[in-house]
Parts: C-alpha cells; sequence; structure tokens
C-alpha cells in the first residue's frame, strides 16, 4: 500500500471522486452528494494498491489549532481491510505536521457506516453548523490529536 499526495486534478482522482458522488446520490435517491473544494489550502492523499487508485481524502486548514477532514474515500471492492483507517492515519498525522491539534470531520446522519467509522477511530460529536452534532442534516465530530511526549 501506498499513501502519496496527488492533486485533485488528477484523472484517477478525480475519477474516484466522481465514483464518490455517484454513490452518494445513489445512496440517498439524488439528494445528496458535495462538492469537490477547491479550497487551496487543502492537502490531498491517496492510497495506491497495484498501480490503482482505491482511496482518497484531504485535509483543509479551518483554523490556526483545526484542520478539517474532506471526503474520505475508499472504493467499495478496497473496504474491511484497513484501507481507510490507514489513511484517515496519515490524513492525521498531515494534520499534526500542519500544526493542528484537532481534526474535524462532517458527514451526514445516513451514513451511519461513516459515524461509526469515525466514532471507532476516537472522534467525538460534537457542535457544528445547525447546532450541536451539526444539525439535522449534518453530524460533527472532533479528535484531538496526541501531543508530543
Amino acid at each position: 500500500m501506498l499513501i502519496q499526495s496527488r492533486p485533485l486534478a488528477d484523472p484517477e482522482v478525480a475519477a474516484l471522486a466522481a465514483a464518490e458522488q455517484r454513490e452518494l446520490r445513489e445512496f440517498t435517491g439524488g439528494a445528496a452528494g458535495r462538492d469537490i473544494g477547491t479550497h487551496r489550502d487543502t492537502c490531498w492523499l491517496t492510497v495506491v494498491l497495484a498501480g490503482r487508485v482505491v482511496a482518497y481524502g484531504g485535509i483543509q486548514v479551518r483554523d490556526d489549532d483545526t484542520g478539517e477532514l474532506e471526503h474520505l474515500y475508499v472504493r467499495p471492492a478496497y473496504r474491511r481491510r484497513g484501507v481507510g483507517r490507514q489513511l484517515l492515519a496519515a490524513l492525521e498525522e498531515l494534520a499534526y505536521q500542519r500544526g493542528h491539534s484537532l481534526v474535524r470531520v462532517e458527514t451526514g446522519p445516513y451514513l451511519s457506516v461513516a459515524v461509526t467509522f469515525f466514532r471507532a477511530c476516537g472522534y467525538e460529536p460534537v457542535p457544528g453548523a445547525g447546532g450541536p452534532g451539526g444539525g439535522l442534516y449534518r453530524r460533527c465530530f472532533a479528535k484531538r490529536l496526541p501531543v508530543p511526549a
């Protein structure tokens, strides 16, 4: 497994992002799908297996202390193999290297697998846009990164 930085414009990453959006629309009956951010401060990482990009995610600067997780997505055929956890760990390390001590993520309450995943990885519910837990259509979580010894 190779984790590497690639721009969002990379054709393989763009194809993966399109697959993510299709899956979200299918899952919600066409009601969901988020624009893939073009924030200049977002750093994107990919997971490459056997020469193929199978997962991607990004860290965006939210404020001096906080990084925001963007679009963590793993192709369905590669789920439940630890790919998502390894990518998340790499994104948390990237956030730490960028000087963040906290990582936040928003997900939809209808994505129960994502909610379970982030909770299992040490993320706790936090207030977000729309009130505690992110309001009716979003669930917000955060994880404090370890302080170096």
